[in-house]
């Protein structure tokens, strides 16, 4: 008897080793596919598992970070840990949540990069680079009335800019025809308690420019 065909365990979506894949007609199934799967840039060498993102797929609130850190690497989660908590803390304070619920009140989250550098160093401009695609067709199907962006990684990939983080707060900036608003990465908040106000001012003038912007 014939032995039936070896099953490919080459992943659906298949791309060239080393080469960002196009992922702009990718739905949600495909897109998680091609990343657990990507190998555009060195990062994927040393990952446990990348990281995709989590939430409501049609949320008002898109929360973008920078790249997974140990923890997150291991459980495959953005925003674990204490600035995970943190997080939770920041968004429960402004009425919104990572658990199920409605698109207005639940967030999606996301990071710029979906392998943890190593050491938690900043990604590279190539590894940046390599994961442009999958950010931009997230946001593309999220579909978001507002980004909130953490982190100088995320500001400086989303908004393409080498300002600091303190200077880019404070107004409303676009992405994609999105309002996006720049506030710090709850990792930072942690070693510098002190801007804590700052960021909660962040906080408050993105549920203004939603308040002033309703969505339809």
């Amino acid at each position: 008897m014939a032995r039936p065909p070896a099953r490919s365990q080459e992943p659906a979506v298949a791309h060239a080793a080393g080469q960002p894949l196009d992922a702009s007609q990718l739905g949600w199934p495909e897109l998680r596919e091609a990343v657990a799967g990507c190998t555009a840039c060195v990062l994927c060498e040393r990952r446990t598992q990348t990281v995709f993102g989590v939430g409501h797929e049609r949320a008002h609130w898109m929360i973008v970070g920078e790249a997974p850190g140990e923890q997150e690497d291991r459980e495959g989660e953005p925003f674990v840990g204490k600035s995970g908590q943190l997080l939770d803390n920041m968004l429960r304070a402004i009425g919104l949540s990572r658990e199920a619920g409605p698109p207005e009140t639940q967030v999606y989250i996301a990071n710029a990069v979906k392998c943890r550098p190593p050491s938690n160093r900043n990604p590279a401009p190539q590894e940046l680079a390599a994961c442009e695609g999958f950010l931009v067709r997230q946001v593309e199907l999220v579909q978001p009335k507002l980004i909130l962006a953490m982190g100088a990684v995320a500001v400086q990939s989303l908004l393409r800019s080498t300002e600091p983080i303190g200077r880019l707060r404070g107004k409303v900036h676009r992405y994609q025809g999105v309002p996006l608003v720049v506030t710090y990465h709850p990792a930072y908040l942690l070693r510098s308690p002190q801007e804590k106000a700052r960021a909660w001012d962040d906080l408050c003038l993105a549920v203004e420019c939603l308040q002033a912007n309703p969505p339809r």
